[in-house]
């Protein structure tokens, strides 16, 4: 198994270690610190020994901050966790601060006063948060200091050791493009701008050198930094010992690995009065900026030079997509169909429903990993955005109620995430009502026409409609951009009120509107879409961008109320059902495949 159920942690380990911490920061002349949840490469997923909000406040997101002053404390969530930070927080030593209605640096302005000391690691902060909370701290007349020491670090007798996974070959015939063109063209970039770039994000570094690392759970990352100078030279600062003969020697001859001791004196010895860096200052760490202004070298603003490019997949990648989403749809169809066999026998709970999902897409022979650990929602926890359920909370799936499922694996061809909502015995006409809204908003991306420029904010819109109508919405985006064999999440492009990056042809997306009713039962319906290149519509006259439906998976037709649904909806599920029954069947065993054809067989009013 990847996953693993085991209680990470509970709301009462900060009455023990808030008070160490305090301790901590006074031997160290502060008066308070910013715990976020990050690491200095700026990633998602991260390595335990980077699990300090969650060792320190109980809290297991995947995104938010803490801070601790002497006599007050509070944690920073957004939507996602407004539930699952009341089940993990001591709520009364943590108060929790909504995000982004309300900000780490606007918390400080309020909660500090002249004379503080306000701690904070520099290689956990971008350069632009922590131009933030200094801006933040001068105004109450309070000091924002750097700490040499975190003091997390100092308290913590446990922590795990870093990460020494090892690099492996990505090879070309998945990648679709080598090496050397990559770093080409990044260097093309560069030229006429600046003089060097600095990259820290894992999912950059493995895309770039066509590499793949094992530091981190769920993606197949690196933990690393890359410079890339307009000259043409690049540097991996890896730890050695990550990097086999066999990988070093397939490296560009224009690449040199450089140990993380030897980072400040590389960037010293590339840096001049007449040196410009092109820095993205969202990402890359306070403590790298400062080794770089150290030198007297000049920085530009800019943003990772990989991002783009990696996010709008070539032929090769997508190729590799559509046979990971065909292999995973097969895997998906024969778990719903086992649910359907279980569920009569009212002896399925979170963690049963989960194990058995992992081994079905095991016996593809091709799972890497899971591309994040499965939300596993029976009932009230599937309220819970980003539930992940443990053995103390593991819930029994209770007869006429929902399950909600979202899961997803990583395959040397590509990644997945889908979610299915699935009736646990009779649903009621209530959820049948909200489960349809959710469809129909679903539906409407995946019809979504539009020219190029457009925003993801500029689509999210269209999937809370039919809520809105209601007087329903969610508090999470529509749709996240995601990686080719790499991360689950991946930026720039996104649909969300916050989506401000135009969408390009070959850019992947979740399509995943929802409902949470909390306290009862939560609904989520999710595939993934691929941008297409624009084409005219019928009888139109500018070329027009759409999506490619990628997730091959049958949408649970006991919770649709048909008389919600208009024509263009009906037929759209319709094809998609007949289009998930013609391209899975053949793989399927005979039951699977009768259980297949019942689950798409056509709806109609």
């Amino acid at each position: 198994m990847f996953q693993d159920f085991a209680d990470q942690a509970c709301p009462d380990q900060g009455r023990v270690r808030i008070p160490l911490l305090r301790e901590e920061l006074q031997e160290q002349g502060l008066t308070g610190f910013i715990v976020p949840r990050a690491d200095e490469f700026g990633g998602e997923n991260l390595a335990a020994y980077a699990e300090r909000l969650s060792w320190l406040t109980g809290f297991t997101g995947s995104a938010g901050a803490a801070v601790i002053l002497k006599t007050s404390a509070a944690i920073f969530i957004d939507g996602r966790y407004t539930l699952q930070v009341k089940d993990q927080v001591d709520t009364d030593l943590l108060d929790p601060i909504s995000i982004p209605q309300n900000s780490v640096a606007g918390w400080l302005k309020e909660n500090t006063t002249a004379g503080q000391v306000i701690g904070f690691d520099p290689w956990l902060h971008s350069a632009n948060d922590t131009r933030r909370l200094f801006k933040a701290c001068a105004a109450t007349g309070a000091e924002l200091r750097p700490c040499t020491t975190n003091p997390i670090d100092a308290i913590w007798s446990d922590q795990p050791a870093r990460p020494t996974g090892q690099l492996r070959l990505h090879p070309p015939k998945l990648a679709g493009q080598t090496a050397e063109d990559k770093l080409a063209a990044i260097v093309k970039i560069l030229k006429g701008k600046a003089t060097a770039t600095f990259i820290t994000q894992g999912d950059s570094i493995a895309w770039l050198f066509n590499i793949r690392g094992n530091d981190v759970p769920c993606a197949p990352l690196p933990l690393a930094f890359a410079i890339i100078t307009a000259s043409g030279d690049a540097f991996l600062i890896i730890d050695p010992a990550k990097v086999s003969p066999e990988v070093n020697k397939a490296l560009p001859a224009n690449v040199t690995l450089m140990a993380p001791s030897g980072l400040a004196s590389t960037i010293e010895g590339l840096s001049s009065d007449d040196t410009t860096w092109m820095l993205d200052e969202s990402l890359v760490p306070y403590a790298v900026k400062q080794m770089i202004e150290a030198t007297g070298a000049a920085i530009i603003p800019g943003t990772d030079p990989c991002l783009k490019p990696k996010a709008a997949k070539n032929a090769a990648e997508l190729d590799g997509m559509r046979a990971a989403h065909l292999r995973d749809g097969v895997a998906m169809c024969r778990f719903l169909a086992w649910f359907d066999t279980m569920v009569p026998k009212d002896s399925l709970d979170e963690i049963a429903t989960a194990r058995a999902l992992e081994q079905f897409r095991a016996t593809t022979g091709k799972l890497q990993d899971i591309s994040f650990e499965t939300i596993s929602g029976a009932g009230p926890n599937g309220a819970i955005v980003h539930y992940r359920v443990t053995e103390s909370t593991n819930r029994k799936l209770d007869q006429n109620s929902l399950y909600l499922v979202d899961s997803g694996a990583q395959y040397p061809d590509g990644t997945t995430d889908i979610t299915r909502t699935l009736a646990v015995g009779t649903p009621t006409a209530e959820m049948k009502d909200r489960f349809t809204r959710v469809l129909k908003g679903m539906i409407a991306i995946s019809l979504a026409r539009f020219p190029k420029g457009s925003t993801g904010a500029q689509l999210d819109t269209l999937a809370r409609m039919p809520l809105w109508q209601a007087g329903l919405d969610y508090a999470h985006g529509t749709g996240h951009g995601v990686g080719s064999f790499l991360c689950v999440h991946e930026g720039p492009q996104r649909i969300a009120k916050t989506g401000t990056t135009p969408l390009e042809a070959g850019n992947i997306l979740s399509n995943e509107p929802g409902y949470y009713k909390a306290g009862h039962w939560g609904i989520r319906i999710e595939n993934l879409v691929i941008v297409t290149e624009p084409s005219l519509v019928e009888g139109g006259e500018e070329p027009l961008h759409a999506f490619e439906t990628l997730t091959l998976c049958p949408i649970d037709q006991r919770l649709i109320d048909v008389s919600l649904l208009d024509d263009r909806e009906l037929n759209w599920l319709n094809d998609y059902h007949e289009r998930v029954f013609a391209e899975l069947s053949d793989a399927l065993e005979e039951d699977t495949r009768s259980w297949l054809a019942e689950a798409t067989k056509p709806l109609h009013r």
